[in-house]
């Protein structure tokens, strides 16, 4: 089974906290297919409509100062038994959220990092995105519908908001969930799991 990008792929589980900051906020695996989809998924919680309810209901102490372009890693507790349910985007007063919502057992693991040719992973085909940057984004402890009893989400691409153009979904593989988040301009990002419900959290600063 493939998704949009034609793989399933995952993560790393830990914090990278970011600036005192209140905010609200209103991912995955794709069926099965070979080809990279920079379509709009039809799912209502990946679309535009979904922005603004990605601002409610998010509430995170995040610490912006901490906030770089590095390379950031955590390893998944396991065993963990994951899926990114939907993914929501939306732009507040300083910042641009990412929310990869999570269903499933465990704590999930990342590997994120800034790539200028985003390829998918397992197969090495290149990832066409908009924008001049990309935050390639694999989420580790994740697991194929299949195994945990559910629905592909079919995440596919996501509308951006501020300066995240969009983000694509590139398919799960050995354990791995990949994503690709686009930007206008590169900018410091910091990311953390939270809880009730439970979700990756990715800020990244306004240029």
């Amino acid at each position: 089974m493939t998704d949009s990008l034609g793989l399933f792929h995952r993560p790393s589980p830990r914090r990278t906290t970011l600036a005192a900051i209140l905010a609200t906020g209103a991912l995955g695996l794709a069926a099965c297919s070979s080809g990279i989809s920079t379509e709009s998924s039809g799912n209502p919680t990946a679309t535009a409509g979904a922005l603004q309810a990605a601002t409610l209901g998010e509430t995170g102490v995040l610490s912006l100062k901490e906030a770089d372009v590095a390379r950031k890693t955590a390893r998944p507790d396991a065993p963990a038994q994951l899926m990114v349910e939907s993914v929501r985007v939306a732009s507040h007063e300083g910042f641009d959220r990412v929310v990869f919502d999570l269903v499933g057992d465990g704590e999930p693991g990342w590997f994120i990092d800034y790539t200028t040719t985003p390829a998918q992973q397992g197969s090495g085909t290149a990832i066409p995105f908009e924008g001049n940057a990309a935050l390639n984004v694999n989420i580790d402890g994740t697991a194929y519908p299949f195994e945990l009893n559910r629905e592909d989400p079919h995440i596919g691409t996501v509308p951006g908001a501020g300066n995240i153009t969009q983000v694509i979904s590139a398919g799960t593989f050995e354990g791995h969930s990949q994503f690709v988040v686009c930007m206008e301009e590169k900018q410091p990002y910091t990311v953390e799991v939270l809880h009730e419900p439970h979700r990756l959290v990715l800020d990244v600063l306004h240029p």
